[in-house]
């Protein structure tokens, strides 16, 4: 890790849904929360936690030198939506096969 960058995971309990055009694509109560240096907190969600069946795998990957390459996912109308680490470097290796969606809602829970 670079100075002064760091990545944390830890295992939330906050209540996340994930709606799109009214369409819940997402609920859950046990997000892993990754907390990076310069970044907004993501929450990352188990996918047995997300309607898998309403998304279509892109060609897009993004690769980050913290986390590893990204695979992203799409709605018909809303391109690269939610993303997700398959391989992601041992410092995150919690977030593995976890869902990250860019528009999220969250409640305290």
């Amino acid at each position: 890790m670079s100075q002064g960058h760091t990545i944390t995971v830890e295992e939330g309990t906050q209540h996340v849904r994930v709606v799109h055009d009214g369409q819940v694509l997402a609920e859950s109560g046990r997000p892993l929360l990754l907390r990076e240096t310069g970044c907004p907190v993501r929450y990352y969600l188990p996918p047995e936690d997300v309607r898998t069946e309403l998304l279509t795998p892109s060609d897009t990957t993004t690769y980050c030198p913290f986390k590893g390459t990204a695979s992203y996912w799409s709605l018909p109308d809303r391109q690269d939506l939610v993303w997700a680490y398959q391989e992601p470097k041992s410092e995150v290796a919690d977030i593995k096969g976890h869902f990250c969606f860019y528009e999220t809602e969250v409640s305290a829970g």
